[in-house]
């Protein structure tokens, strides 16, 4: 996300209408359209890696998964972010094809831009999404998944993940996966 809007004001249904004309992604936060930076090789290859992984294990359950071009909505702060996986299981995600508003996990992949914004306003922004149940942000300078889930009495506990585990889960989905699946063709720079 860049630091500063690209135009004045602009209402939800003015931002979705630029969004549908627009060769560039923006999120939105309080009125204000962000131009979203392109990502480099690694943060594409293990988005899709994961993209790849979660959509042949949610065949069939009647969950779908996003990759960054589906919106997350949070209605109670007025704001769309593109997360880089999404996945909702919530049959009231299926009644709109351009923003889902009640995913059960967001994945962001960290990039040195958005590392700061992603752990930060953008997680808490994400925690009042009611059906959130796990926020995960994966590292492409090494191998390293963090996990945070939500408990049964709503706090956020993190568990990581790292070349030394081979594998991470990802609990709100049932699904366990390779560290090496996950980071297959990354070059570590």
């Amino acid at each position: 996300m860049v630091a500063s809007p690209q135009q004045d004001y602009i209402t939800p249904e003015e931002y979705l209408k630029l969004e549908q004309e627009s060769d560039v992604k923006h999120e939105y936060i309080d009125g204000y359209a962000y131009a979203m930076a392109g990502a480099n090789d690694a943060h594409v290859t293990v988005s899709g890696n994961l993209f790849v992984l979660l959509r042949s294990h949610v065949r069939g359950s009647g969950c779908r998964v996003f990759i960054s071009d589906m919106k997350a909505r949070i209605e109670k702060l007025n704001r769309y972010y593109y997360p880089d996986v999404m996945v909702t299981c919530d049959e009231r995600d299926k009644e709109n094809t351009q923003e889902k508003k009640f995913p059960c996990l967001i994945v962001e992949v960290l990039s040195d831009s958005t590392e700061a914004f992603d752990r930060g306003d953008k997680f808490a922004d994400y925690q009042l999404l009611e059906t959130l149940q796990e926020y995960v942000l994966i590292n492409v300078k090494r191998q390293r998944v963090e996990c945070f889930r939500r408990n049964s009495e709503g706090f956020w506990v993190l568990q990581s993940y790292t070349a030394e585990d081979k594998s991470f889960q990802l609990q709100s989905i049932n699904f366990e996966g390779e560290m090496s699946a996950l980071y297959e063709d990354v070059v570590f720079g």
